[in-house]
């Protein structure tokens, strides 16, 4: 299932001020991400004012217009704007766009807001374009100090103390695009053509030395380089002359400079099939909702004064995500139920074999939506929820099935009652008559459908109270002799004892199914966890290969360009990586095998389970003496 998403017709500011300069987030624009539960990619824009950012993002929606463009020196984004389209390539996901406030505008004053704004875009982004102006040179990468102060900024686990988390931040942070707009060099290096990803990697090479001029000049380069991965780059021509510009919003492309309008859709191409879906630790896909949750939360502890900790948004999000999960899971259940289910069924059988659909389903929606469920702690919560509203429809479908059968009972044996009330029965040879017309009644009556798991019992307590009406036939029957009255009267008995056979019987199968049902639900519950937890080994198998290719490439370039010291140190990295790898391997059999028995312990602990079985036993042991 694509799941659900939202179209909205241009964007809507996700992130602002408040009246006392803080950061908030917009309610609206919240609820528009609560409702998508598409996977979503989030590119996310980021650069200098007025160098023509919301230019790009528009290009990405699709259109000229939506993301204020603007025409004077003035900085027209305001905090972080999103649009939020669907994505052209993944028909299942949701392209989310953040246009954010343009750093250095010098009307601010503050830069404390730019770096929050900054680091808001690395959180919230799957990939994070980069746009400036001219060329790729050091008064560029000096003015992105921004990437430099991210370690004040955010931080990824939630251990207290001075803890150089640096080397992890390739695991989380998005991929980086950097833009060059308005670029008229040559892409050349020592006479030789390059690409524009050349020209990043080689503008980002570090310089040999110790000075504080080297240290300096080294430490962006360093960041981008340690933090973001895969990175590329792409230069853009002036779009049109300086008159033309003032209007870009009315400009179609046959008015653009044709190599700046193929520069602009290799761009978009680009990211619409490199950028992938957003995630977090342990490579978990976000929906809209999750996106919108994430925001909230890191917005509220910058302005708590805290550094936002993926670590704490992971847990704090889980919780979130997981209620939702359950309450969403046993939603789905109880309205499929209620639709699907008509009351009363014929046989035990036929509800179990829905509740088995319904509950399949409901689980797989909850493991489609919850992660880190400690303990198993909400799935257990499920089991215990499905099993109470399925008791209660097992109680209803008993109570219908009691009233249908009390009326086909009352409708089938009223000309029994007629004949009774006339006293038809009460004269020699009567007797016979009356069990002639007691047992026909009884056949049309067990003949006739919609009768329901209790038609034996019911049947059982009308009989019970004919029996003395039976007797008292027989008694004033004088044409029967006295040994025909006794084997009458032991008929009697066989049919009453047949009948507590049937209605035994009919018990049995009740049980049995509940038992079955209690069985399916402890396989289905193990099944779908083990092929979750097989699905997250993978997702993170995955993470695990893209951060370790990361590390080995930027320890070969770092061999290449002489940085011998830098290279041990990443190889320490990646060796760091590795065990962590083999210990986290080793402890997954015992992890995988608590979470399988935390589960199988919560069905057998289930309010109600317990009773059921044992009915079906009693019935079960006074059938079979």
């Amino acid at each position: 299932m694509a799941g659900q998403t939202v179209s909205m017709e241009g964007p809507v500011c996700l992130i602002e001020n408040d009246s006392d300069g803080k950061l908030c987030v917009v309610r609206s624009a919240l609820e528009t991400l609560s409702q998508i539960e598409q996977h979503v990619v989030v590119v996310a824009v980021v650069g200098l004012y007025r160098t023509g950012k919301s230019y790009l993002m528009n290009k990405l929606a699709g259109t000229n217009k939506g993301f204020a463009l603007g025409a004077t020196i003035q900085s027209q984004t305001k905090g972080i704007w999103m649009w939020c389209v669907p994505h052209p390539i993944k028909s299942d996901h949701t392209l989310v766009l953040l246009d954010t406030e343009g750093l250095g505008d010098v009307e601010k004053g503050d830069d404390s807001n730019d770096n929050w704004i900054f680091s808001l875009a690395v959180l919230l982004s799957s990939t994070l374009v980069y746009n400036s102006m001219g060329t790729i040179d050091n008064y560029a990468l000096e003015k992105l100090h921004y990437v430099t102060e991210l370690t004040d900024h955010i931080k990824v686990k939630s251990v207290e103390g001075d803890i150089d988390e640096s080397a992890d931040y390739v695991r989380f942070f998005p991929s980086f695009v950097w833009a060059v707009r308005d670029f008229g060099l040559e892409l050349k290096l020592d006479g030789k053509p390059i690409t524009a990803h050349q020209y990043l990697e080689n503008a980002l090479k570090p310089k040999q030395g110790t000075s504080n001029k080297i240290v300096k000049y080294n430490l962006p380069r360093d960041c981008l380089r340690k933090f973001f991965s895969p990175r590329w780059c792409f230069v853009f021509e002036r779009p049109a002359n300086s008159e033309k510009m003032k209007r870009m919003e009315e400009l179609t492309d046959a008015d653009l400079e044709p190599s700046f309008v193929k520069q602009s859709r290799d761009f978009c191409d680009h990211l619409f099939k490199e950028v992938k879906t957003k995630t977090m630790i342990g490579g978990l896909k976000v929906t809209g909702k999750m996106l919108g949750n994430l925001t909230e939360m890191y917005v509220d502890m910058i302005r708590s004064g805290q550094v936002p900790c993926l670590d704490n948004a992971v847990v704090a999000l889980a919780q979130i995500e997981n209620s939702s999960a359950l309450e969403k899971a046993k939603a789905y259940y109880q309205q499929s139920m209620a639709k699907m289910v008509v009351f009363p069924t014929e046989t035990q059988q036929q509800l179990s074999m829905v509740h088995a659909s319904m509950e399949r389903e409901a689980v797989a929606i909850f493991m489609n939506s919850s992660f880190k469920d400690e303990e198993q702690k909400y799935q257990k919560e499920l089991m215990k929820a499905l099993q109470e509203v399925y008791s209660t429809i097992c109680d209803k479908n008993s109570q219908e099935s009691q009233r249908a059968c009390t009326h086909i009972i009352e409708h089938i044996f009223a000309p029994l009652k007629v004949q009774l009330r006339k006293g038809s029965y009460m004269t020699p040879g009567g007797y016979k008559h009356y069990c002639d017309d007691l047992k026909m009644m009884t056949s049309e009556y067990r003949s006739t459908g919609g009768k329901g798991v209790k038609a034996e019992e019911v049947l059982k307590e009308y009989l019970n109270d004919k029996e003395s009406t039976g007797q008292a036939i027989l008694s004033a029957d004088q044409s029967l002799t006295e040994a025909e009255l006794k084997a009458e009267e032991e008929k009697a008995k066989r049919e009453a004892s047949e009948q507590e056979k049937r209605t035994m019987e009919e018990q049995i199968r009740v049980q049995e199914m509940l038992m079955d049902d209690q069985k399916r639900t402890h396989e289905e519950h193990k099944k779908q966890l083990l092929e979750k937890m097989e699905a997250d080994k993978e997702t993170a198998k995955v993470e695990y290969n893209r951060v370790l290719e990361a590390k080995l490439k930027e320890k070969e370039d770092l061999l290449k360009e002489g940085f011998h010291c830098k290279a041990q140190e990443m190889e320490a990295q990646i060796k760091d990586l590795r065990k962590e790898q083999e210990e986290q391997e080793k402890a997954k059999p015992s992890m995988w095998k608590l979470a399988l028995d935390n589960v199988g312990n919560a069905a057998l602990m289930i309010p109600g389970w317990g009773k059921l079985i044992g009915v079906g036993l009693k019935v079960g042991s006074h059938f079979m003496n």
